[in-house]
């Protein structure tokens, strides 16, 4: 190790840049946030993940799981539409 680092070119804030997300200070409800937190504890996820996920099924930005139900759906409209 070096007796003395040079940091006269260091950059302050993350080392790896976020692409699609952005750092924003939210007030909300403390019922709300005791909620999410509560539902972390439960799932393993981090409460701001679960809100994220939360406002994305809300704004129906979420994309459909593939389920049995899904695909039979799908064959059964591929079948009808070519008879």
């Amino acid at each position: 190790m070096k007796k003395v680092y040079d940091f006269s070119k260091g950059k302050r804030g993350a080392v790896i840049p976020t692409t699609g997300k952005t750092r924003i200070t939210i007030y909300m409800d403390d019922a709300i946030l005791k909620r999410f937190k509560a539902q972390s504890e439960k799932t393993g996820k981090g409460y701001q993940t679960l809100i994220n996920e939360a406002l994305n099924a809300y704004l129906g930005l979420t994309e459909q799981p593939v389920t049995q139900e899904l695909v039979r759906k799908i064959v059964r409209e591929e079948l009808a539409a070519h008879g």
